[in-house]
């Protein structure tokens, strides 16, 4: 669960399937393609994912395939609650697929379509190895000294450099206190409590801009939604955005306004 920061690290917010920005944000964050195929950094720099690399967007798939090719090499990413929900139906369990999860489904029955089933059928297992075995968070290490932790909706202080399910739990989704009328979750804001000393990157939940509070930076700026796709690049403490193309969600009710 700890990353040494080395060259760097580039931190990146919810990507939602929106595979466009997320290779236009790799060249303007530096990364060029090698004799593999595969993006790297010249000087060596690595990635975290903040999670919900899919769902809603476009192209989930193809962004799922990146982080397939790439998380044994410079890339890491973290588990969050898109990801955990399609692990579970990749894995044929009971789920309901909505929220723009059965956007994924949809793009596999294409793929089907095309590649046939046994080609699915192997893209599909080798998906659900990948997302069933992220951990709930990272702590990045400069000189083996703690400094930053990366989550995807939240983390308590005292979680750190913990697993649990009650800790996975709140890492996927933040702080929870049930549900609305609409069966949307009722989230507290667990960045107002947070006292701790160690900077939390955390996403999932789309701000118009990157929300500094508490130590505590959220770069999720709802790239899917229209806003844009964020990377906050540690140690430099700088953020690089690249814009939407357009709102790819379809949601009735747009988050960013």
């Amino acid at each position: 669960m700890n990353i040494e920061v080395g060259n760097g690290v580039d931190i990146i917010g919810d990507i939602h399937a929106c595979f466009d920005e997320w290779i236009q944000m790799l060249h303007q964050l530096g990364y060029e393609k090698n004799e593999q195929g595969l993006y790297a950094h010249p000087k060596g720099r690595k990635i975290i994912s903040l999670g919900d690399i899919m769902s809603r967007g476009p192209k989930s798939i193809d962004t799922m395939k990146f982080f397939l090719n790439h998380c044994n090499v410079n890339t890491y990413m973290i588990d969050s609650n898109h990801g955990w929900k399609i692990a579970r139906w990749l894995d044929g369990r009971k789920v309901q697929l909505k929220h723009g999860d059965e956007k994924v489904e949809e793009e596999f029955n294409q793929y089907e379509k095309i590649h046939g089933i046994e080609k699915t059928k192997k893209l599909k297992n080798q998906f659900k190895d990948l997302l069933m075995n992220v951990p709930s968070h990272y702590i990045l290490t400069d000189q083996g000294q703690p400094k930053v932790v990366c989550v995807h909706a939240g983390i308590r202080e005292e979680f750190i450099g913990k697993e649990s399910n009650r800790i996975k739990n709140f890492c996927r989704y933040g702080d929870v206190a049930g549900m609305d009328e609409q069966g949307k979750p009722i989230r507290r804001e667990w960045y107002k409590q947070y006292k701790g000393s160690l900077l939390v990157i955390w996403g999932h939940e789309p701000k118009p801009e990157p929300l500094i509070m508490n130590n505590t930076i959220n770069i999720d700026q709802g790239v899917v939604f229209g806003g844009k796709l964020t990377a906050y690049r540690y140690p430099e403490k700088e953020f690089v955005f690249v814009q939407a193309k357009r709102d790819y969600s379809g949601a009735k009710e747009n988050p960013l306004k």
